[in-house]
């Protein structure tokens, strides 16, 4: 149940107590990618204590925002449909942080889970369904997510040690992807200063990609 008591009758202050703990989103957030064992929501967030995980699924759960799946080799945690709902908020919070995103700091980590929901956050189904059906490898650190865009749809797929079929464009690069996404480098610019090492296929494609992956700076105050 809700561990902090506000004392308004207010559906912004419902939200808040159900799931306004730390910690608690990056766990909806990694949910959203699929469901979970422990010990894949520990290693996706390698600095949260085991306590606070474990405190947060109970809370989570007796909110009725996550439930607990038995499977043929343990346990998974998974967002229930009431759970669900948050998808359309988390991508809104990543698009209104995104804007005030600056360089990492130093020890920061991207993880498959949070990449997958970064592409999703700066998806544009209007540009997508302009625009042919394209399949993009994304070389992050040390993972790989293959990006399927055709039309408005969207589908973000961890990548194997051998990936079936091949990409339209496959590139490699880091938290400077940021730099593309939001325009402050062009496509052409992101190649020369080695924001994006393209690893097969056509260059010229990496502009697509930033049509179809766009998220505004944060504007001049």
């Amino acid at each position: 149940m809700a561990a902090r008591n506000y004392g308004q009758y207010c559906g912004v202050v419902t939200a808040v107590e159900l799931v306004g703990e730390r910690w608690a989103l990056l766990i909806v957030r990694d949910l959203l990618v699929g469901a979970r064992r422990y010990s894949d929501l520990k290693n996706g967030l390698p600095r949260i204590p085991t306590n606070i995980l474990s405190t947060r699924l109970k809370e989570l759960q007796q909110a009725g925002v996550v439930r607990r799946v038995p499977l043929a080799h343990g346990l998974v945690y998974e967002l229930t449909e009431f759970g669900r709902g948050l998808e359309d908020v988390i991508l809104a919070l990543g698009r209104w942080g995104f804007q005030a995103m600056g360089e990492p700091d130093q020890g920061d980590i991207v993880t498959p889970d949070s990449m997958t929901i970064a592409f999703r956050t700066a998806f544009s189904p209007d540009a997508a369904s302009a625009l042919p059906s394209t399949v993009y490898d994304a070389h992050i650190a040390d993972f790989a997510l293959r990006l399927h865009v055709e039309s408005a749809d969207l589908r973000v797929l961890r990548l194997g040690t051998a990936p079936r079929g091949t990409a339209h464009l496959a590139f490699a690069s880091g938290p400077a992807l940021r730099k593309l996404i939001s325009g402050e480098v062009s496509p052409a610019d992101a190649i020369e200063q080695e924001v994006v090492h393209v690893l097969s296929g056509d260059p010229a494609l990496l502009g697509r990609f930033a049509e179809t992956f766009h998220l505004a700076a944060r504007p001049a105050a």
